[in-house]
């Protein structure tokens, strides 16, 4: 290979410094590397050139040769527009260029043949082409030219400075030519044959120059494998690595109060899910390696228990543990739910969260470093540098895509062997996107709801049908139920959600009156205590109905609330709808969700809809969510670049992620440092992964 792929863009022959500073700012080419590593957006067939008396406007992008027989500039509301005649032996029409003219008129020749290339619009009757990509018919025929032609990513400015399509490819050209079209092999022969994926410069050559659909093909699965293999490989050696290196506490035995609470105090029969997570869990505790461990699962599907039962581990082996939530409330109403259990146990367990107590604070702390506190349940409040444990065991942190990467190792620094970690979350998160996001966590799921459950009834509703809904609203009412009304929260618009919830208050009040009726509000402009004098009003069942903004979407748990009503359910996402929906069905009484929408209402919105009254499958929500969002918006901007992927995408390439990390798996299992000579290539490139961030500078 002649080139260096570290080569700064510059060097490469048709670059030079202006051209250079644009393709670094616009595009993020820096070296003949990145711009190896431009894949093209999509293809079009050149081979076709029309006549000006075959086009038609359904024509998309089109090619045409043919003379310029004159130009003229054209005064218009802002500034002129060059337009020129442009004919050939059937017929004229326009080429119009708004921008970039005293150049374009620099360069044009009259009376020479062209091909142009571009979209075709009909104006005042007669057919245009703007700013079409223009090329001496000589030169175009000296072009190493494939039937499909590659679409590269482009910006305005791009355009604007005469940075076409066709200046691209003469770049890739050149640059296949320096290099010899010859590029490093990154994956081991043997996998190459048995997945009969073709070679790396094959490939490369037929993602940019396709010699035919089926090699085009061809070169995208065997790109989109390596991109997927070396991500997947990556995490998995960070699994590795962290289980050899970062030796954990072992829990050796589960003790007596373990033992107690399980033939005791559990309230009900743990389902087969719960215990085979806790299974998995003691089998981590019991290693010598600390525990880092995903657990999901659904709304309501006993993720606290089984958090209570891990923490009863550490207890029994003379640790500490700890609970972690993003919320207040949420922390909270950990410890309603566990502190009775943790009493009958003798166990000592505290909340500690930013309206704790001065009094109670010093208290708390005093006992925590002594040993006499068992269970510190909390918020962020935990992370203070004055909360010092004896010796924390294990740490529990809930929905931990609320917490920053910084916030949670400041809890592993809490004691002096990391504790083990559990990390829970109630968002299902889709197979794929686990494997790329937390692949070097372990994973397990509870995929099955407690007995006595029943599924929440979901139904779409239009606004027209209001009335019978507040009919519904009052049986249930009657029957001793509690309602929750939800109004969305979108927070450009505050004063506008603010009446929104204002108006459908009013209009709640004027159809369930008082006395026979009570309502709470809960809103994110009231204050703390405000707020939680309404909730507890709601919870202990002294009104009936909570008009509310989506503050409740996490941590209330009303048993005895069956119907969830969410106005303008369109404008909510997916997984928000979840969780809402969530908020009900936790006693043994059927539960309803009813949808309020206008009749106005986008595809995207039909099908939120529909996937939510035919489902309460969390995980197949998320399915829908990752195919509706893409994996950047599902997971937040904190994470989503984790999946700047160049060529694969893991909503449609779903399998060749599951076969890649399939095959990384078990080159790792037969051989974990890479020291076999087949997996030589692999290494090579893996370690080219820590110079390089994006994962395809280092991959050819």
């Amino acid at each position: 290979m002649n080139a260096n792929l570290q080569t700064p863009i510059d060097y490469l022959k048709g670059v030079g410094p202006n051209r250079a500073d644009l393709l670094r700012s616009e595009l993020g080419i820096n070296t003949y590397q990145d711009l190896l590593n431009l894949f093209p957006n999509r293809y079009i067939d050149r081979t076709k050139y029309f006549k000006i008396n075959e086009l038609s406007q359904s024509n998309s992008e089109i090619q045409i040769i043919g003379k310029i027989s004159n130009l003229k500039e054209v005064s218009q509301k802002k500034g002129k527009r060059l337009v020129a005649n442009f004919i050939d032996e059937t017929g004229s029409m326009e080429l119009v260029w708004f921008r970039g003219q005293k150049w374009i008129k620099q360069q044009l020749k009259i009376g020479q043949d062209y091909v142009i290339f571009g979209r075709i619009n009909m104006f005042n009757g007669t057919f245009s082409m703007a700013h079409p990509e223009m090329e001496l018919l000589q030169e175009h025929e000296k072009h190493l030219r494939s039937a499909m032609q590659a679409i590269y990513p482009s910006t305005e400015k791009l355009s604007n400075k005469g940075i076409s399509n066709r200046v691209i490819i003469n770049l890739m050209q050149e640059l296949f030519k320096e290099c010899n079209g010859k590029f490093k092999e990154t994956l081991p022969d043997a996998l190459r044959q048995e997945l009969k994926l073709i070679g790396k410069s094959s490939a490369l050559f037929n993602i940019h120059f396709p010699k035919s659909t089926e090699m085009l093909s061809k070169a995208e699965i065997r790109l989109k494998f390596e991109e997927l293999f070396y991500i997947q490989l990556q995490l998995l050696i960070k699994n590795l690595i962290h289980k050899s290196k970062i030796k954990g506490l072992t829990f050796e035995h589960v003790g007596e109060i373990f033992n107690e609470f399980y033939n005791t105090h559990l309230p009900f029969g743990l389902t087969n899910a719960q215990k085979r997570v806790l299974k998995e869990i003691r089998a981590d505790l019991g290693s010598n390696a600390q525990m880092n461990r995903l657990l999901q699962g659904d709304v309501g599907s006993g993720k606290t228990i089984v958090a209570l039962m891990s923490m009863l581990m550490a207890v029994d082996n003379g640790y500490q543990a700890c609970l972690m939530a993003p919320t207040e409330i949420l922390s909270v109403q950990h410890y309603n739910g566990l502190v009775e259990y943790c009493n009958k146990l003798n166990i000592r367990i505290e909340l500690l969260t930013g309206s704790t107590k001065t009094s109670s604070r010093k208290e708390i702390f005093k006992n925590l470093e002594n040993g006499d506190l068992n269970i510190l349940i909390g918020t962020h409040a935990l992370l203070e540098d004055k909360v010092k444990f004896k010796n924390l065991g294990l740490a529990i942190i809930d929905e931990q895509h609320r917490f920053g990467v910084a916030q949670r190792s400041k809890l592993w620094h809490k004691n002096e062997v990391p504790p083990h970690i559990l990390v829970m979350t109630a968002t299902p998160i889709p197979r794929t996107l686990a494997m790329s996001l937390y692949g070097d966590l372990d994973i397990s799921v509870i995929d099955e709801l407690p007995p006595g459950r029943q599924p929440v009834k979901t139904v779409h509703r239009f606004d027209n049908n209001r009335l019978k809904v507040f009919a519904f609203l009052k049986e249930e009412i009657k029957k001793g139920r509690q309602i929750y009304i939800v109004y969305p929260l979108i927070n450009e618009s505050e004063a506008l959600d603010y009446k929104d919830l204002m108006d459908g208050y009013e209009s709640v009040v004027r159809e369930f009156p008082l006395p026979d009726y009570q309502i709470s509000i809960v809103h994110g402009q009231m204050s703390a205590s405000d707020k939680d004098y309404e909730m507890q009003r709601f919870i202990k069942g002294q009104t009936q109905i909570m008009v509310a903004t989506t503050v409740i979407e996490v941590g209330v748990n009303v048993p005895n609330a069956t119907v969830m009503v969410i106005e303008s359910a369109e404008r909510f996402g997916l997984s928000q709808l979840h969780q809402l929906r969530g908020r009900v069905g936790r006693g043994g009484d059927q539960s309803y969700c009813i949808l309020m929408t206008s009749h106005k209402l986008s595809n995207d919105a039909k099908l939120r809809l529909q996937t939510m009254c035919k489902t309460n499958d969390g995980f197949e929500i998320a399915e829908v969510d990752l195919k509706l969002r893409g994996p950047g918006d599902l997971m937040g901007t904190q994470q989503s670049g984790v999946l700047n992927l160049k060529i694969a995408n893991i909503v449609k390439d779903k399998q060749l992620l599951q076969l890649a990390r399939h095959h990384a798996k078990k080159i790792l299992t037969d051989d974990p440092a890479l020291n076999n000579e087949q997996n030589k290539v692999i290494l090579d490139t893996y370690r080219n992964l820590s110079k390089y961030k994006n994962i395809w500078n280092y991959i050819s």
